[in-house]
């Protein structure tokens, strides 16, 4: 798949080329955008595209018993111990965008380069991860293979996530060349990792508004998906009368409006109902059931937890109105995240001048702060606009990013230093 395009008039590679070489892979003629669910044929493509990217540079490439490929850049000895890690994903949302995800794998095969380029010479192992099911957009379970890694989500439970055709995750994973019976918590790999540093698009308009390229992150809002299912009455569109309808679809966007009010009346919040599925789904009939995924998120666990509990509360409430019934359950619960403030810190001093952002997003480097060192870096989204076509990086901050993260890593590997003949010099640094 490597193509020329990955490379600038003067032969180096660029972010903005990788980047360019997989842009065909996913793209959705429907949606718009990008649809890369994890096992389909555009994210194994571009698993093989990393792969082979990785091989190039001379990297030992492995994928874990959870999906999850390393490329590793040993020292000289070839102890993985106390790793530097970056990377990100390559799954997408249903129509998603261009960069969240490749924009931080692509940055760091870079860094890579830019790092070699300099002399550097590893005295601590680097790695870049490649995690699986990242977005949940297939199984419901946002940052899967983090999860499955660091024992936050029990095996059982991933073997039968079903997909929207019904399929298990273990039947597709087995599919896909993955033997299901070996997932779950991983403490070998886990002991060999120091600290996560993830670069990824920004996903508001932080930076946009600061004027700056790239930002380090501070924290991640607490959020979750629940699923509430509305019960009716199944029933023929053209014979039943109004008045004896016990219609979910009807409780269901009371409901939806109710979420969104609900969020305005807690500051920072953030409700949203991305997805609807009603039961059967004729246009000719009543629906029996109504499913719907709700998506909530605030700075403040305990802020959540009263608005999601609201949320139910009032959808009682309304499905009795219309005489329907409803059931609520967690799908998942990811509280805030806030970065190592070590790492944070030495980053700030690696990056100068560097603007310090939280997010609203969920990464795997949130669900990786829980056992080691984690810190994130974002680069500039001009439109703000995330999980959608219109998601953006222009091409000047997809290179500074990359720059920052090989500046960041200079510093963070420690005794590794630039190599010029007889002369030690310092990493060079970010301006």
């Amino acid at each position: 798949m490597t193509s020329s395009a990955s490379k600038a008039a003067t032969g180096t590679v660029t972010v903005t080329g990788l980047m360019r070489d997989i842009s065909r892979v996913g793209t959705d003629p429907h949606r718009g955008g990008y649809s890369r669910p994890v096992f389909s044929a555009a994210e194994t493509e571009l698993r093989s595209w990393f792969i082979e990217q990785a091989a190039r540079r001379g990297l030992d490439v492995t994928t874990d018993h959870n999906g999850i490929i390393w490329a590793w850049w040993d020292t000289a000895t070839g102890t993985r111990k106390d790793a530097v890690i970056t990377g990100s994903h390559l799954d997408s949302v249903p129509g998603g965008g261009e960069y969240d995800g490749p924009l931080g794998v692509a940055s760091a095969l870079v860094a890579v380069d830019l790092l070699k380029a300099r002399g550097i010479r590893p005295r601590r192992p680097l790695a870049i991860a490649v995690f699986p099911e990242e977005e949940g957009s297939r199984f419901g379970v946002a940052c899967l293979g983090s999860r499955l890694l660091t024992g936050a989500l029990d095996p059982d439970k991933a073997r039968n996530l079903k997909d929207a055709d019904g399929n298990t995750y273990a039947d597709v994973a087995a599919a896909n060349g993955q033997d299901p019976r070996f997932i779950g918590a991983d403490h070998k790999t886990l002991q060999q990792l120091g600290l996560f540093v993830e670069l990824h698009v920004e996903q508001g308009r932080g930076l946009a508004d600061l004027g700056k390229p790239v930002a380090i992150g501070s924290s991640i809002l607490g959020h979750g998906r629940w699923k509430l299912s509305v019960y009716g009455q199944g029933n023929h569109a053209g014979t039943t009368l109004m008045k004896d309808r016990k219609d979910p679809m009807i409780a269901a966007a009371k409901i939806m409006i109710s979420i969104r009010d609900t969020a305005r009346n807690y500051k920072d919040a953030r409700a949203t109902v991305g997805r609807l599925h009603p039961v059967p789904g004729g246009t000719n009939v009543i629906a029996s059931r109504v499913d719907m995924w709700i998506d909530v998120r605030h700075p403040r666990d305990e802020v959540t937890a009263a608005l999601v509990e609201s949320v139910h509360l009032n959808a009682q409430v309304i499905a009795a109105e219309e005489n329907c019934t409803v059931t609520f359950g967690t799908e998942s619960l990811s509280p805030t995240v806030h970065f190592d403030t070590g790492l944070r810190d030495q980053l700030q001093t690696l990056l100068p001048d560097t603007p310090v952002l939280d997010t609203g997003a969920g990464h795997d480097a949130g669900v990786l702060a829980a056992h080691i060192p984690t810190a994130m870096l974002f680069v500039r989204n001009p439109t703000g606009i995330s999980h959608s076509p219109e998601e953006l990086v222009d091409d000047a901050d997809a290179e500074a990013g990359a720059l920052a993260l090989a500046d960041a890593f200079a510093g963070v590997l420690g005794e590794a230093m630039l190599l010029t003949k007889d002369r030690v010099q310092a990493p060079m640094m970010a301006g």
